[in-house]
């Protein structure tokens, strides 16, 4: 299965790292993630392409199976209560779309053994575009 190439600024991959080692159970979210952020091209936040999908980016994307299209805000999992779009990193499809570019799709496989695939339609809003940086 081929993966689009993930780029991730390096504040991101260190706070997903700690809370990947630090999660009191290794489930297969947390794997796949790990996984995710040893094949990432990672890079300072000032160098964060406008069109990827980082940690508290506004996202639009499509389930492509569904054809449902959701605007959802990527975030770390105690954000969740602060953020009434919010989708957790730590949860399938917020640790499938972490990374990925405008354009880009990603066959995912969830927990259950269903596939899903993911389409990202567009960033909303991101904080490095934004020149938040440490957000």
């Amino acid at each position: 299965m081929m993966r689009p190439v993930l780029v991730v600024n390096r504040l991101d991959a260190e706070r997903l790292q700690r809370l990947i080692d630090t999660a009191a159970h290794r489930d297969v979210v947390a794997e796949a993630l790990e996984a995710e952020l040893e094949r990432a091209e990672v890079v300072e936040p000032e160098e964060i392409p406008a069109d990827v999908v980082s940690m508290n980016s506004q996202v639009r994307f499509t389930e492509l199976g569904r054809g449902t299209e959701l605007t959802r805000t990527l975030v770390y999992p105690h954000a969740l209560a602060d953020t009434p779009d919010g989708l957790s990193v730590m949860a399938p499809v917020g640790a499938a779309l972490w990374g990925l570019k405008v354009g880009e799709t990603i066959d995912w496989e969830l927990p259950n053994g269903r596939r899903i695939q993911l389409r990202v339609d567009a960033i909303l809003w991101q904080p490095e575009a934004a020149r938040q940086y440490h957000r």
